[in-house]
């Protein structure tokens, strides 16, 4: 392969690999913040079925109350009723006041029965704040973790960046003139997707065969895009056809 057609195939080799790194470093970039966001957007949906869980168990901790109050005050009815029934008057009455003890009774039982029931709602219910609540702190821990470990990260990616971009502009002066201002051009619209290698008699990019004719003009370092996707094309150093 003769020198310049070996510089110039081996500058599109660099400067796609430099490409790619960057688009790499960038994607680090963006990724880093997104999923900062993300680990925070969990929070408020963890704190807000949280909250929720509260509420509802503090509005049934106040039922419950209220029915054990209505449960004492059945049964100190029944206490006096009893006392009644031992100083009543005449059978009439004795009657009457024991059926509304047996009433009185029966709704207390009922009542002790939702109260019992109730109580196991309110364990499960203490169960799943705990829960809840782990899932918060969880969360919460997880977010600064990622953020610590951007924020460490951070500095490194963005020296690299700087590095590879000024690699780049140095492998750029290599190109020659018809070469540069096609590269160039399809760099500003197409980003790292502006170059593709040549595998086998196939375009890496968009994995449509490539003429022989144009990889033969590879060869002899003639730009040549991809007519399915547009790419500039270059051969990888292990090229060979198959």
């Amino acid at each position: 392969m003769p020198s310049e057609t070996h510089v110039v195939t081996s500058t599109l080799r660099t400067l796609h690999r430099i490409h790619q790194q960057l688009q790499d470093l960038r994607d680090r970039l963006e990724r880093g913040p997104r999923l900062v966001r993300a680990q925070e957007t969990n929070i408020e949906r963890l704190s807000h079925e949280l909250a929720g869980l509260e509420a509802e168990a503090k509005s049934l901790r106040i039922a419950t109350d209220k029915k054990q109050l209505q449960l004492d005050s059945g049964e100190a009815q029944v206490k006096r009723r009893q006392l009644q029934l031992q100083q009543a008057a005449d059978n009439r009455e004795y009657q009457a006041l024991k059926e509304q003890i047996a009433a009185d009774q029966m709704a207390n039982s009922v009542l002790a029965d939702e109260i019992l029931e109730a109580m196991e709602k309110i364990d499960q219910m203490a169960a799943r704040l705990t829960a809840a609540r782990a899932a918060v702190e969880k969360a919460k821990q997880d977010a600064a973790r990622l953020a610590k470990d951007f924020q460490e990260k951070e500095p490194l990616i963005r020296g690299d960046i700087d590095r590879l971009q000024q690699e780049m502009k140095q492998a750029e002066t290599d190109l020659p003139g018809d070469f540069k201002l096609l590269y160039e051009r399809l760099v500003r619209s197409r980003g790292e997707d502006a170059l593709a290698a040549v595998t086998g008699d196939f375009c890496s990019g968009c994995n449509q065969q490539i003429p022989v004719n144009m990889i033969n003009s590879l060869m002899l370092a003639t730009p040549i895009q991809c007519k399915a996707c547009g790419r500039l094309l270059y051969l990888p150093e292990d090229y060979s056809r198959r």
